[in-house]
């Protein structure tokens, strides 16, 4: 006879509750953005309303005038809808500048790929818009009815029409709150699709033209190759001057006194034994140097601990009081860690000598295959990679690795410097 295997009824059960979970999670995402899309397709209608405008008044000559601002409105919101369907799916890259002069943008493949977006969208985009934005409100009307359907007068309690429906007292005004559990049926059932027609429309006509894709691509590797270049050139300038003007004067320093200590035993035996102490701690001093040019190159620390382990370390030698959030629930390449490692490390020292900030935060994130950091203060602002503060060094290792850098340092404050890696094995 077969038993019940309640492990097998709790693993059900989990599942079950992943799938809601994700489902409910897509549809909010896909309410969120049908609004976003909404609003996109207002300013598209704006936007059409000038280029209807523009072109009835070139029959005058005033038109010509006001096109290239046309153009430049429209490029406006279509670079704002893609930046919509890049924050939810694949990434929609925008074209090179725009032109200059009305006829080479005129003649531009992706301007005239905006205006058919332009002209196609407000309708379409306003329909899905507002029947997706009903549908929550459809579901809270009718699901919450019972509630707010009490507090009605006596009077209109029993004369309430919905529809086919005339609500007269408690099971009828029930019976109408499960129409709320049907609405909600139907936001999760059509809402995804909803949210992908209304993009579609931005897929198609404001993605870029077959092949630019990868010709952008090759430009951005062209530009990383550079910036690696770049880094590396400037790491081995660093290794070679900490060397040079610490560990090499160390040395000599030890093999000038190691010749007098030599001297002085033939002479003076008395002094030699001071000069050997002065040569043991000179040569003291030139290992401290050479390990510390060493844990720059690779922090040990990584190695032996996590990179969350690490950044703790950071942040417990900085002056400034610092905290660190990390959730990290894998390794990440060691080469993307030490990059991360020394990013917070720079970062933290110029918060020390320059911010005047009396707290910082790390956080370190792992998104989307990326290893996300961010860094900030409370100081007064207007950091700026140009004035030699250390930010140059940043975005180069920072690039070197196909990240992205970005600096935001108002006057004021905050200080906030957010970089993003990719998460290579």
């Amino acid at each position: 006879m077969p038993t019940h295997d309640p492990t097998a009824d709790r693993r059900s059960a989990r599942g079950w509750d992943a799938f809601a979970f994700a489902r409910a999670r897509a549809v909010l995402d896909a309410l969120e953005h049908i609004v976003g899309g909404l609003g996109t397709a207002v300013l598209a209608f704006v936007a059409l309303v000038l280029v209807i405008a523009t072109a009835l008044t070139c029959l005058i000559g005033v038109g010509l005038l006001l096109a290239p601002v046309t153009l430049r409105v429209v490029r406006v919101v279509a670079d704002r809808e893609r930046g919509r369907l890049s924050r939810w799916g694949p990434e929609v890259v925008g074209p090179a500048p725009m032109p200059h002069g009305l006829r080479p943008a005129l003649a531009d493949s992706a301007v005239r790929r905006e205006l058919g977006w332009v002209a196609a969208y407000p309708l379409f985009g306003l329909l899905l818009g507002g029947l997706g934005l009903s549908l929550p409100i459809y579901v809270v009307e009718y699901t919450l009815f019972p509630l707010y359907w009490q507090l009605l007068p006596l009077e209109e309690q029993s004369t309430l029409t919905y529809g086919l429906w005339t609500v007269q007292d408690w099971p009828s005004a029930l019976a109408l709150s499960l129409v709320g559990l049907g609405w909600i049926v139907v936001t999760g059932t059509v809402a995804p699709g909803m949210a992908r027609l209304q993009a579609w429309f931005g897929r198609r006509l404001l993605a870029p033209v077959s092949g630019t894709d990868l010709a952008l691509r090759v430009v951005q590797l062209t530009a990383t190759r550079a910036a690696a270049l770049d880094a590396h050139s400037a790491e081995l300038r660093r290794i070679e001057r900490s060397l040079h003007d610490g560990t090499q004067n160390r040395i000599v320093a030890v093999n000038v006194l190691l010749g007098a200590a030599r001297r002085a035993l033939t002479r003076d035996p008395a002094s030699a034994e001071a000069i050997l102490e002065r040569a043991q701690d000179a040569a003291e001093q030139a290992l401290a140097e050479l390990r510390g040019v060493v844990r720059s190159i690779l922090p040990p620390v990584l190695t032996d601990r996590s990179l969350a382990d690490a950044l703790t370390g950071l942040a417990t030698a900085c002056p400034v009081p610092c905290r660190i959030d990390a959730d990290l629930p894998v390794r990440c390449a060691s080469s993307v860690e030490a990059t991360a490692y020394f990013v917070v490390a720079e970062t933290l020292t110029n918060i020390a000598k320059h911010s005047r900030a009396r707290h910082a935060t790390v956080t370190a994130r792992l998104h989307d295959d990326r290893l996300d950091l961010r860094i900030t203060d409370d100081g007064q602002g207007g950091a700026d990679e140009r004035n030699g503060s250390g930010f140059v060094g940043i975005r180069r290792r920072t690039e070197a690795h196909d990240g992205t850098f970005m600096l935001n340092s108002p006057s004021g404050g905050p200080t906030t410097v957010t970089v993003s890696l990719p998460c290579g094995s």
